[in-house]
């Protein structure tokens, strides 16, 4: 796992309070309603642990920071949670029906991680990788994006990271549209919690946090708003096994 990836440690609890969870619908899609044991594989803070949890499933969550983990085992008592990562799964062979990627994908180093990913899951047991991804569609959201920048990943039919042969089938696509609440005033804290503003210098979190503020206060969208509703689409790229 890259660099960035950990460098949400540091801001484990932000991330956790400000970051959008997942939909019901698109957890379903990806991996059922039949409970079944699914691994959360780079969990953070557990938010697709909870959602994966709230639909039945028994969840095993595995990330690789430390203080990531320490919240996602507050949040979720009773979960196993476990130091490990996509390149090394602490699992055995064969040991879970499912793996879901939260938020995550882009941040592994795919010709160790699809292999290991392959080993851990049973005959025919799914794979799904999935990203919540602000809709830029909504006028003040492509704003923000042009302050932050977009996020790059999902929102294709094609498969955007390489191949997946021979580890698994073609990935099928699904798409789920959702909203999420935010406090006008905690923007700039949905800015802090990402890895461009962690790995920034502080010449460039100033710019981030001015230029983010100056958007709450003026954009007559959000303006003199207590909250607003941010738009997300939840991208699933769903797989089987081979």
């Amino acid at each position: 796992m890259s660099t960035p990836a950990l460098s949400f440690g540091a801001a484990a609890r932000l991330y956790d309070s400000i970051r959008p969870g997942y939909p019901e619908r698109a957890v379903v899609w990806a991996v059922g309603v039949e409970p079944v044991r699914v691994l959360d594989l780079g969990a953070g803070t557990g938010l697709l642990t909870g959602a994966l949890r709230a639909v039945g499933h028994e969840v095993i969550a595995v990330e690789p920071d430390e203080q990531m983990r320490a919240v996602a085992a507050e949040r979720h008592p009773g979960t196993q949670v476990l130091a490990g990562s996509a390149e090394e799964i602490p699992l055995p062979d064969g040991s879970v029906d499912a793996v879901v990627v939260g938020q995550a994908y882009h941040w592994f180093s795919p010709q160790d991680a699809l292999p290991e990913i392959h080993r851990v899951l049973r005959k025919d047991g799914v794979f799904a990788a999935m990203w919540n991804i602000r809709d830029d569609r909504t006028p003040w959201v492509a704003a923000l994006s042009g302050i932050v920048g977009k996020e790059g990943y999902g929102l294709d039919s094609a498969w955007p990271y390489g191949p997946l042969t021979p580890w698994f089938t073609e990935p099928e696509l699904g798409l789920t549209e959702h909203t999420v609440t935010v406090p006008t005033d905690r923007l700039t804290d949905l800015v802090r919690s990402r890895s461009r503003y962690l790995t920034a210098d502080a010449a460039e979190r100033a710019r981030l946090d001015r230029e983010t503020g100056e958007l709450a206060a003026t954009d007559p969208a959000l303006a003199g708003r207590a909250g607003v509703e941010m738009p997300y689409r939840t991208c699933v790229y769903r797989m089987r096994r081979v």
